[in-house]
């Protein structure tokens, strides 16, 4: 009451530095003042209070036209000043920490956004707990505050945060009087010393307890009401949130790292093994082929080292291919890239297939159109991307044909491979290219294979600047389209007719023609080593009798030979090539035992 009749100067003193020459504008020279969301500190609470006021002063005159006083007209806007500014903090939170690589920039960007508004908040810190050692770890502060103020590390024997509190209910904490338990810090942008500050559980993703919590101090200019404390919870949500999701950054790019490392792992172990396996290959290649050659073999000896060969020389195919992708994978492949007369040279290797087709009774077309413009490739690449697309046409066309052309196609040379074969089906197109990736259900000669060939195909037409795709229609056979730019711009210049220091992974082409060659059912039991083992006295064994009926089925036209080898001596075997012809033979005469590959077509 005491206001009433007072001197202005003295109800409003606090003030009076911002409003008295304001009154005075008005009274002395009649000039009207207008003031938006003015900062004033007002002593309504026990201490300088942060308001805001919209106000207007306008002269009143008397009678004679002299001012006589003044008319004030004014509105607190404090709540929707400082409703706005703590809006902003928790949409700047949520723009600058959410989305952050690691869990130490969330903490580091929630602390400058927090520091770009010390009216809010004069100071803070974001610690992350330990769960182990039940103590924190300080990641960052908005300002430079003492180590005795803020430790770097926070257990729960510290006598002034009440941290075993905060781990044991997981709810807000308060501390009453910082300058009083020794600890003095200003409150930003002005003189007095912050009196309270609040911990703030940061809760953990998917209920995992707490992740950390966060310290702030309150504002020694605002009344820590309801509103306050509310806005306290939302910015340590925001928070935890944005450290929830720098947790989920952090095991999402753990999770590729390791298996990146797995993958480098099966890079070098693919790499290392293929030369390891190379070595005794060699050295068993060698001497069979030296052994197989002598006159002095005898022809049933002779057989079982060609059986040897061909599948020691099919290993060695597929241990080159593994070679192959491990230099690729690691960047180590040594291309020599030279002129060449591609045309001929892909006539050449498709010629070398032309008896396998005719001996499994397709028709075969190789049109090559000579070029008029020079291509650069790695001969011994694209010697693999010829013979792996024709084999694999090969395998999968049981009737038709296979048509080989080479034509120039703007500025680009064109190999395309067609075949009248089983086709792809439409959902298995966009995998067709991936490594050890098969189309399962596909009929074809054999269903041997590990599923590389095409991809090593693909990565060997990417090292020449060239696209590789496919067009297919099941039942109605497959086109692939190789596609390589003429000259040699696109490549790099440093491996134009480049010297090699790696050992080499060619094959002869005559290894895609053997492996070809054993998939087309034959009669094997001419074989010499037959005939002499069917003159031989058959011995009784215990289980089948001897002359029971075997009906032995596999694709393996080597494997075949060699399963009857064995058994043809004692027992009546009936031999097919897959599993419809099984099944044939089944019904025709029941046999009384059944061997068969389980991967079989």
């Amino acid at each position: 009451d005491w206001v009433l009749g007072a001197r202005s100067d003295k109800v409003w003193e606090e003030i009076w530095p911002d409003i008295g020459p304001r009154i005075a504008q008005v009274l002395e020279h009649g000039r009207a003042t207008w003031d938006e969301a003015l900062l004033l500190f007002l002593e309504r609470s026990g201490f300088p209070e942060e308001t805001y006021h919209t106000f207007s002063y306008s002269p009143v005159y008397d009678d004679e036209n002299r001012i006589a006083g003044m008319l004030c007209v004014v509105t607190e806007v404090s709540e929707r000043v400082i409703g706005e500014r703590r809006l902003r903090i928790l949409k700047d939170l949520a723009a600058r920490a959410l989305g952050t690589s690691s869990i130490d920039e969330c903490c580091r960007c929630s602390c400058d956004v927090l520091a770009e508004h010390p009216f809010s908040i004069p100071f803070a810190a974001v610690y992350l707990l330990d769960r182990a050692s039940r103590a924190a770890r300080r990641i960052a502060t908005t300002r430079a505050v003492s180590e005795r103020a803020l430790p770097p590390i926070l257990d729960e024997s510290n006598p002034v945060w009440p941290l075993a509190q905060l781990l044991a209910s997981e709810t807000v904490q308060h501390v009453q009087d910082l300058p009083q338990a020794g600890i003095e810090v200003t409150a930003g942008p002005w003189p007095d010393l912050v009196r309270q500050a609040i911990l703030l559980p940061l809760k953990g993703s998917g209920g995992e307890g707490l992740a950390g919590f966060l310290i702030a101090g309150t504002s020694p200019r605002q009344r820590l009401d309801e509103r306050y404390r509310a806005y306290f919870d939302l910015v340590a949500g925001q928070i935890a949130a944005a450290i929830a999701d720098a947790q989920a950054n952090e095991a999402d790019r753990a999770r590729v790292e390791a298996l990146a490392e797995i993958d480098r792992a099966k890079t070098a172990f693919f790499s290392n093994v293929s030369h390891e396996f190379r070595t005794p290959l060699t050295l068993m290649l060698g001497p069979l082929v030296e052994v197989a050659a002598n006159s002095s073999t005898p022809a049933s000896a002779r057989e079982q080292l060609e059986l040897a060969h061909r599948n020691a020389l099919r290993l060695l195919k597929l241990v080159n291919t593994l070679l192959d992708f491990s230099r690729i994978e690691a960047g180590r492949v040594q291309a020599s890239y030279e002129q060449t007369d591609l045309a001929a040279f892909t006539s050449d290797l498709a010629s070398n297939f032309r008896s396998a087709m005719e001996r499994a009774a397709l028709a075969f077309s190789v049109e090559c159109e000579a070029l008029d413009e020079p291509v650069y490739v790695d001969r011994e690449m694209w010697e693999k991307i010829v013979l792996n697309l024709l084999s694999n046409a090969f395998k999968f066309t049981l009737r038709g044909g296979v048509t080989v052309r080479l034509r120039r196609e703007a500025d680009e040379a064109v190999l395309e491979i067609s075949d009248t074969g089983v086709g792809i089906p439409e959902h298995e197109l966009p995998r067709l290219f991936e490594r050890f990736h098969r189309v399962e259900g596909s009929a074809g000669r054999t269903q041997e294979g590990s599923g590389i060939g095409l991809a090593l195909v693909q990565e060997l037409v990417k090292l020449h600047g060239g696209t590789l795709g496919a067009l297919s229609e099941p039942g109605r056979g497959t086109t692939f389209r190789v596609a390589v730019p003429f000259g040699a711009a696109h490549l790099p210049s440093d491996r134009i007719k480049a010297s090699r220091s790696l050992a080499s992974t060619a094959i002869a082409a005559q290894a895609f023609v053997h492996e070809a060659l054993r998939s087309i059912p034959s009669d094997v039991g001419s074989s010499s080593r037959l005939q002499a083992l069917a003159d031989e006295p058959i011995p009784r064994r215990d289980g089948f009798e001897a002359g029971a009926r075997i009906l032995l089925a596999d694709d393996n036209a080597d494997m075949r030979a060699y399963v009857r080898d064995l058994l043809a001596p004692i027992y009546s075997v009936e031999v097919v090539a897959d599993g419809e012809q099984a099944l044939e033979a089944a019904h025709r005469e029941r046999p009384d035992l059944v061997v068969a590959d389980v991967m079989m077509p």
